[in-house]
């Protein structure tokens, strides 16, 4: 029993001693590794994310690796490519900017060289965020061309 409780009292010993030095190194190392954001509900693909949704959290795992997400902000606004769990980091491949059209709706075609503008109707052959490019039909000669999306909805069309 006494060599049972010197080696236990050996043990703990050592495990105070290695313990604090552990703990400083995680903490420095915790510092240096930042926050990621994960959800407090699950979220659906299709839905848009609000900040109500998320919370940032210190990294604890040196493991952790890839393209998660760090702030709030990064995420707010973005709409969801699949199903983000509670609790689970948010890879921002997992994530899309909002449609600023989508296939099928009625849109301004704008097309600008030099001086002159031409506005025509039209409709987006896809759904397209606002920087994309995507083609869609003029809805009075039948003509497709390719176009940039605006921040307003048109459909700034490229000459070819």
């Amino acid at each position: 029993m006494k060599s049972l409780a010197m080696a236990w009292f050996a043990a703990a010993s050592l495990s105070i001693v290695v313990v604090p030095a552990a703990s400083a190194g995680a903490q420095s190392a915790d510092a240096s590794m930042g926050t990621a954001v994960v959800p407090t509900e699950t979220i659906y693909p299709g839905d848009i994310i609000s900040s109500g949704q998320l919370e940032e959290v210190e990294v604890t795992n040196p493991n952790l690796t890839g393209d998660y997400a760090k702030r709030t902000r990064e995420v707010t606004g973005k709409v969801s490519k699949r199903t983000l769990l509670p609790g689970r980091t948010i890879s921002v491949s997992a994530l899309r900017q909002p449609f600023a059209v989508t296939r099928g709706s009625n849109v301004r075609l704008v097309m600008s060289m030099g001086t002159m503008t031409i506005t025509a109707a039209g409709t987006p052959l896809d759904d397209g965020a606002v920087g994309d490019s995507i083609r869609a039909r003029n809805m009075d000669s039948g003509i497709i061309v390719n176009g940039t999306v605006l921040e307003n909805g048109t459909i700034r069309v490229v000459a070819k």
